[in-house]
C-alpha cells in the first residue's frame, strides 16, 4: 500500500528523498572539506587565547616588574606589579600617554596599541622605547620629550647571583652602564666559554653604551675586583645603574647548572703532568723534567684514556682503562641522491642489545712511588658504565658510580686511596632495572660528608639522604604514593631542595607537575604550586617571587605571583581569556579516567573531537600511541591544537592513554615493561576504550584503528598482531619491530641483557603471520635512529606468511616519516577508505 502511494505520487517520494540526500552530505567524513579544515585547524585556532603568558620585566631591586598583556590578537595594555605590596595595576594613564605620544610623534596612536618596546621607572618618570627612539614621559603632567640615547631612569636589567657563560647570542640589542658610583668602573664581557674580556673603564658620572645581543652576559666591578653587577642582555635595550651596592643577594646555582668534578692532567699542586703514551700512563715531574711511567699493562685494544683524577694532596691519580668494544655498522642505500645519479651508501656505527661494548674500569697510581695500587674489581665486574669519579676533600679515598649492565646494580664504590681495597657505599638493586636514563640523582655533600640518592626501593621515585662516610641511609628525604620527577636546586646551607612532583595531591591527575621544597631531614615539604593543573615557573631573579602559570588541556593558563619562601599567594596576573578559541567551535580535548588490567589502578588519557562534532552521530576511533618507557605521552598542559585535533577533524575520535609500562607513576606500575616492551599496555587501553564508548555511545569501536612512529610503530603493528580482534587498522611508522635490531641502550634497559628468548618471542617479525586487520607500514631509507632493516624483516616475514599489507619507503628521508607532509596525508587517507569506507578527498 505505502509502496503504491510513492509509486504514484511524485511528491510524496521527492521530499524524503531530499531528506536523505541532505542528511547524507551532512553526515559525509572523509571530504575535501574535512581535509581543508583538518589543514586550517592550527590556522583557525592560532591567536585566538589571549592574557595567557607574562613574561616579566624586572627591576633592579627585584620587587616589581612590568609586563604587556595581550587583550586580542592587536590590542594590548602594560601592567605593573608590585610584589612587596601585592598590587596589579595599569603601568600608566594609556589614554593619555597616547595622546602625549601621538602629539610627541605626528602620529595617530591608540591606547589599547601603544608601540612600547621597553619601560624604566624611576619615582614619577617614565623613561619608553617607541618608534625607535627613546622618550622621558611625566607621569604627573604626561609632558613627554626625546630623551637622549642611553639616558637612564633606573636600572632596568635584573642583576644575576654570579657570571655565567654568555648563550649564543639571540637578537641585536644595546645594554647602556651608568657610573653613579664615585671612582672608575671596569665592565667585561663575559665569552662564550665562560672568560673574562674587558670592554671598557667607565669615571665616575659618565655612561658607557654596550652594542650586544640577547643572552650575552656582562660584569662590571670595581677597581679593586669587586663584583658590583652581573647582568644577561635581552631583546630589549636595557640600563644598568651602577651605585657600588649589589641588588641581587648570591643564590646557588640551578642543579643543571653545577659540574662534576672533572679530570686534570695537572696535579693540584702543580708538580706533576699526567698523559698516556703507547697506551700507558705516564707522568712528567716539571722541576726535574724527568718523565716516568706508572703503567705497563696498557695494549691498543685496552689502553689508558687521556684523562686523570688526581688526590687532593697530588700523591695518587686515578685513571680508566677501557678495552675496545666491537664494531657494529649499519648501512643505508641513499636510492636517489640530489647529487649523483647512481645510489650512495651511508655507514653509521649502531650497537645493539648483545653486542660486545667497549668495559671501562678505574686503576690507582701511587705517584710517588711510581707504582700501581691494585683495586678489587668484585663489585664492578660488568660495567655499562664507570662515571663521577672523584675523591673526597681529605684525600682518604676515591668513589665513583658503577652501572652494571643489565641495568639492575648501580652503585657508589668507595676505593681506599692507600690500599685499593673497594667497598659498596650504596648499592641499588633492582629485580626488574633501574631507570637509570630519567631517575637517578646523586648529590655530594662534601662539608657534611652525606649524599642525596634518588631511588625506587619503596615503591615510588623518592629521595634519600646517606652518610657518605658509612653508606648508612640516615633518613629519607620525601616519601609517600607519589612520585619525585626532578630535582631543582640543592641549598646546601639552608639545607633544602627544590624539586618537581607528580602525584602528591591525590585528588589531581598524577601526571601534573607541581613544584616543591622540602628539608634535608624530611620535613617542610611543601608544595609550592597547588593549581590543579601541570605547572610551570619562573623565579625573580633574586628567587624571592615566582611567577607560576598553570593549565589543563581543557583549561587555558592561570598565571599567578607566589612567595618562594612558602608559596603563598602574592596576587592574581591573568586567566587567559579563551572566548575567541571558543567561538571557532574548537573542542576541548576530554580528560578521561578508568581503571586498568588490576581493576584498581586509575589509567587518565584524554578524547578529541573535531569541530564539527554532532553527539548523535557514530565515528570511528583512532588511538594515537607510544608506550615508550621512558616517559608518559598523554598531553597535560594547554594548546588550542594538537596533532589529535587535526587528524579529527576528518571525522574520528581520537584517543591517547598511557597505559601501565611508562613511566612517572609507581615502580610497580613501571615494571609492567621489563623483558615485556610487546605488552604496551595494551590491557589498559582496552579497558579504558570500552569505558569511554560505554559513556559515549558515539565512539564506535568496531571501527578502531591505531598509529604510532618508533616505539609508538612497534606498539602500533603490535596491536594487530595481538589484538586483531578489537584494532581494525594500524599505521606503523619507522617500527623498532624487533629490540634486538634496535639501539643497545634503549633496548637493554628496558628489555635486559643478555639477550634471551623473550626477545623474539616480541619482536613483531616473529609474530608476524598473526597479523588481522588492515596496515599500512612506513619507513624512511636513511633512517639513523631505528635501522629500516627492522620494517624491512616485517615485511619479508608478512609476504612469507602471505598477509596483505601497505608499505610506504620514503627515499633519502631518515626517522619518523608520518611527519612528512605526504606521509601525513597517506597515514590520514588509509584511515578513511579502511575506517570511514569513503574514499578520500585529500587532494583535488
Amino acid at each position: 500500500m505505502i509502496g503504491t502511494s510513492f509509486r504514484n505520487s511524485p511528491r510524496a517520494w521527492v521530499a524524503p528523498l531530499l531528506i536523505l540526500l541532505l542528511a547524507s552530505v551532512a553526515h559525509a567524513q572523509g571530504t575535501r572539506s574535512d581535509y581543508e579544515r583538518a589543514r586550517n585547524l592550527r590556522d583557525l585556532t592560532g591567536h585566538k587565547v589571549f592574557k595567557n603568558k607574562v613574561e616579566a620585566h624586572w627591576f633592579g631591586d627585584n620587587t616589581q616588574f612590568w609586563y604587556r598583556n595581550e587583550l586580542s590578537a592587536d590590542t594590548w595594555t602594560f601592567v605593573l606589579v608590585d610584589a612587596t605590596a601585592g598590587t596589579r595595576q595599569p603601568a600608566f594613564d594609556h589614554e593619555r600617554l597616547a595622546a602625549a605620544l601621538s602629539k610627541a610623534t605626528g602620529q595617530a596612536l591608540a591606547a589599547e596599541r601603544l608601540p612600547l618596546d621597553h619601560l624604566g621607572f624611576s619615582g614619577s618618570a617614565l623613561r619608553l622605547d617607541a618608534l625607535g627612539k627613546h622618550w622621558r614621559c611625566d607621569l604627573q603632567s604626561y609632558a613627554i620629550d626625546p630623551a637622549a640615547t642611553g639616558a637612564t631612569m633606573g636600572s632596568t636589567l635584573p642583576e644575576l647571583p654570579a657570571p655565567h657563560p654568555s648563550g649564543p647570542g639571540g637578537a641585536e640589542t644595546e645594554v647602556t652602564f651608568t657610573n653613579a658610583t664615585k671612582a672608575n668602573i671596569s665592565i667585561y664581557w663575559i665569552d662564550l666559554s665562560g672568560r673574562r674580556q674587558r670592554y671598557a673603564t667607565v669615571r665616575a658620572g659618565d655612561q658607557w653604551n654596550a652594542q650586544t645581543y640577547a643572552q650575552h652576559v656582562w660584569l662590571v666591578t670595581d677597581a679593586a675586583g669587586k663584583t658590583l653587577a652581573v647582568v644577561e642582555a635581552t631583546a630589549d635595550p636595557a640600563t644598568v645603574i651602577i651605585d657600588g651596592q649589589r641588588h641581587t643577594p648570591p643564590a646557588p646555582p640551578p642543579e643543571a647548572a653545577l659540574q662534576l668534578p672533572g679530570p686534570h692532567a695537572d696535579s693540584p699542586d702543580g708538580r706533576f703532568h699526567a698523559f698516556t703514551k703507547d697506551c700507558n700512563v705516564w707522568v712528567h715531574e716539571k722541576s726535574t723534567g724527568q718523565e716516568f711511567k706508572l703503567s705497563s699493562d696498557g695494549q691498543a685494544n685496552d689502553a689508558y684514556e687521556d684523562q686523570f683524577f688526581w688526590a687532593p694532596d697530588s700523591t695518587r691519580l686515578v685513571a680508566l682503562r677501557t678495552s675496545a668494544g666491537q664494531e657494529h655498522k649499519v648501512y643505508f642505500v641513499e636510492s636517489s641522491p640530489k647529487k649523483q645519479l647512481q645510489p650512495k651508501l651511508h655507514t653509521i656505527d649502531y650497537l645493539k642489545p648483545g653486542d660486545q661494548i667497549p668495559l671501562s674500569r678505574p686503576h690507582l697510581f701511587n705517584v710517588v712511588a711510581k707504582a700501581p695500587i691494585p683495586i678489587n674489581e668484585s663489585l664492578f665486574p660488568n660495567p655499562w658504565s664507570v662515571s663521577d669519579i672523584r675523591w673526597e676533600p681529605e684525600g682518604r679515598r676515591f668513589t665513583f658510580l658503577y652501572n652494571q649492565r643489565g641495568h639492575q646494580v648501580l652503585r657508589i664504590v668507595a676505593v681506599d686511596g692507600t690500599t685499593g681495597a673497594a667497598s659498596a657505599l650504596v648499592d641499588e638493586q633492582s629485580k626488574t632495572f633501574i631507570d637509570y636514563d630519567g631517575k637517578v640523582f646523586c648529590r655530594y655533600l662534601a662539608d657534611t660528608h652525606e649524599i642525596i640518592w634518588m631511588s625506587e626501593r619503596d615503591g615510588w621515585n623518592h629521595l634519600y639522604l646517606y652518610d657518605a662516610q658509612s653508606g648508612q641511609v640516615k633518613n629519607q628525604i620525601t616519601r609517600g604514593p607519589w612520585v619525585v620527577r626532578r630535582v631543582d636546586r640543592v641549598d646546601t646551607p639552608a639545607r633544602q631542595i627544590w624539586f618537581q612532583a607528580g602525584g602528591m595531591i591525590p585528588a589531581q591527575d598524577p601526571y601534573y607537575i607541581h613544584f616543591c621544597r622540602v628539608n634535608f631531614d624530611g620535613t617542610g615539604l611543601v608544595d609550592l604550586t597547588p593549581g590543579d593543573g601541570t605547572h610551570h615557573i619562573t623565579y625573580s631573579p633574586d628567587q624571592r617571587y615566582f611567577i607560576d602559570s598553570w593549565s589543563r588541556v581543557d583549561c587555558p593558563p592561570v598565571i599567578e605571583l607566589r612567595r618562594t619562601s612558602d608559596g603563598t599567594l602574592v596576587c592574581n596576573l591573568e586567566k587567559a581569556d579563551w572566548t575567541p578559541l571558543r567561538k571557532t567551535g574548537w573542542q576541548a580535548p576530554e580528560r578521561f579516567v578508568a581503571k586498568g588490567r588490576d581493576g584498581t589502578t586509575d589509567i587518565y588519557g584524554v578524547i578529541c573531537r573535531p569541530t564539527n562534532f554532532q553527539r548523535d552521530r557514530q565515528y570511528p576511533v583512532l588511538e594515537d600511541i607510544y608506550a615508550g618507557p621512558q616517559d608518559s605521552f598523554v598531553p597535560k598542559s594547554f594548546s588550542p591544537c594538537l596533532g589529535m585535533q587535526e587528524i579529527a577533524e576528518l571525522g574520528f575520535i581520537v584517543v591517547q592513554i598511557d597505559g601501565m609500562g611508562t613511566s612517572n607513576r609507581s615502580k610497580a606500575f613501571h615494571d609492567v615493561c621489563w623483558k615485556n616492551l610487546g605488552d604496551a599496555g595494551f590491557p589498559d587501553r582496552i579497558l579504558w576504550l570500552k569505558a569511554a564508548a560505554a559513556k559515549y555511545q558515539y565512539m564506535d569501536l568496531t571501527r578502531l584503528g591505531i598509529y604510532g612512529g618508533s616505539a609508538g610503530g612497534q606498539s602500533a603493528l603490535r596491536a594487530l598482531l595481538a589484538h586483531g580482534d578489537f584494532y581494525k587498522a594500524a599505521v606503523a611508522d619507522c617500527g623498532c619491530h624487533d629490540n634486538r635490531m634496535d639501539k643497545i641502550w634503549w633496548n637493554e634497559l628496558w628489555m635486559g641483557w643478555p639477550v634471551g628468548p623473550h626477545y623474539a618471542a616480541q619482536s613483531n617479525v616473529t609474530e608476524a603471520a598473526k597479523l588481522q586487520g588492515q596496515l599500512l607500514l612506513m619507513v624512511g631509507e636513511l633512517d639513523d635512529n631505528v635501522d629500516p632493516a627492522s620494517t624491512m624483516q616485517v615485511v619479508n616475514a608478512l609476504v612469507k606468511a602471505d598477509k596483505d599489507f601497505e608499505l610506504l619507503v620514503l627515499p633519502g628521508h631518515g626517522h619518523g616519516v608520518m611527519g612528512t607532509t605526504y606521509g601525513r596525508r597517506r597515514m590520514e587517507d588509509f584511515f578513511v577508505r579502511n575506517l570511514l569506507h569513503v574514499v578520500p578527498r585529500s587532494t583535488p
